[in-house]
């Protein structure tokens, strides 16, 4: 298992050299030391000390750190809206023919289930019925998406349009997340696309107030994650599973 402690980070690299192309599951990964600072609003905040192991945070939804934590009174409103989807270019590019492209990150869930179904070809993944795909994103608390946009300047309207990367988090929309089918096009990986899509994963989560993310990794990509701030097995805690044994 890899844990991640969220004690607040302000600013993401969108791009380095390291990358990952997919995600598998095979070893529970927590996050820990994201130092993503979202606790703003303009309600009124008493802050409080509050101390607890990993375990205890992870029952009561606390982070685990030993600074002053903000404690928010009841909220007034019977239901608070959530944060609007990001969209944005990530990374705009002119190759030798003239042609621009821009890769865009969203995480409003656009995206054909058809288009998914190529990009897990691409990557090696085994085909998963189109059914349970759709209803895989359909019930996500969070799908972000790279899409690669080309298209050139003297051409209005004739843009190409390609889903490059995809990632998805489940949810309890209260305390716990989880990352699944992180994926990146072979053709793009090693430009640190993977890494800046999972960067923006959780700070779209830190931003709903989720603070104890988890996720699936084989153990070629455990450093990948590490990287970015999860660990395994935090003090001990071990993913349990079952399955059906046939």
């Amino acid at each position: 298992m890899l844990s991640h402690r969220v004690v607040a980070p302000s600013s993401l690299c969108p791009v380095v050299s390291s990358d990952c192309c997919c995600q598998r599951s095979n070893g529970l990964l927590f996050p820990h030391n994201l130092n993503y600072g979202f606790w703003q609003g303009t309600r009124k905040l008493r802050p409080c000390r509050l101390k607890a192991r990993f375990w205890e945070s992870i029952r009561s939804g606390f982070v685990k750190n030993d600074t002053t934590q903000i404690v928010e009174p009841p909220s007034t409103n019977v239901e608070e809206e959530e944060p609007l989807p990001d969209e944005f270019v990530l990374v705009e590019k002119t190759h030798p023919d003239g042609e621009i492209e821009q890769v865009i990150f969203s995480s409003g869930g656009d995206i054909d289930v058809y288009d998914l179904q190529a990009l897990c070809d691409k990557v090696g993944w085994p085909r998963r019925p189109l059914s349970k795909l759709a209803a895989a994103l359909k019930n996500s608390y969070i799908v972000a998406t790279l899409h690669s946009v080309r298209k050139f300047p003297e051409q209005e309207g004739n843009e190409q349009k390609k889903l490059i990367g995809m990632a998805r988090a489940t949810s309890d929309h209260a305390f716990n997340a989880t990352i699944w089918d992180v994926l990146v096009d072979p053709s793009y990986q090693g430009q640190g696309l993977g890494k800046a899509l999972v960067e923006k994963l959780i700070r779209a989560l830190l931003q709903r107030d989720i603070g104890n993310i988890t996720l699936f990794a084989d153990s070629q990509v455990v450093d990948f994650y590490r990287n970015l701030g999860f660990e395994p097995d935090p003090e001990g805690i071990k993913g349990m599973f079952w399955h059906p044994k046939y």
